[in-house]
């Protein structure tokens, strides 16, 4: 086995292997209002947070969620009052995801809770719970991966990749791009 793992045999991961939270039904019922509701640009945001609470999210007062925002399991997230979710944001939270109070997620960000253990041979789940504390910024574009904690007030800017939890007020800086002479 190498650094970077052992062989890998997918067929031993079948899906079943972390708590989705809800039954069958939930969750075929989700996906269905998901795809012909709720991700939908003539859908008002009114009628996106209400479908969100029916299934179960705990959302706050003053929220803005923006048409084609993806939501794997809505009774795993918890949003804060006067947040704002942009366009294109991607929730992946086969984990419970926690926005605190005037957050805002921009277009097309990704918070993934979930990944894998790189030493197992089954390719096991390795997920973990996203918080983003009160008055922070997700950029455009940015990716926060799995057990990640993103401090009250900090800048996660456009296309920046976070794998560690971020202090408060903190700036989180995307590689720059070099511009080389030809």
């Amino acid at each position: 086995m190498s650094d970077a793992g052992p062989e890998r045999s997918l067929a031993a991961l079948r899906g079943h292997s972390y708590d989705k939270g809800r039954g069958l039904l939930a969750q075929v019922l989700w996906v269905a209002v998901s795809t012909l509701i709720f991700t939908q640009v003539w859908c008002p945001n009114r009628l996106r947070v209400s479908i969100l609470r029916l299934f179960g999210a705990s959302i706050g007062t003053g929220v803005l969620i923006r048409h084609r925002v993806s939501v794997q399991w809505p009774w795993k997230l918890t949003v804060g009052d006067d947040s704002w979710i942009g366009t294109g944001a991607e929730l992946y939270n086969i984990e419970p995801i926690t926005l605190g109070a005037n957050v805002c997620v921009s277009q097309r960000a990704y918070l993934c809770t979930g990944s894998h253990d790189r030493h197992s041979p089954t390719f096991a789940y390795d997920n973990g719970p996203i918080v983003v504390e009160d008055g922070a910024w997700v950029c455009t574009r940015a990716t926060i991966l799995r057990g990640v904690t993103i401090g009250a007030h900090s800048v996660v800017g456009a296309t920046a990749l976070v794998s560690v939890d971020v202090p408060p007020y903190a700036l989180v800086r995307p590689p720059p791009s070099v511009v080389t002479p030809r």
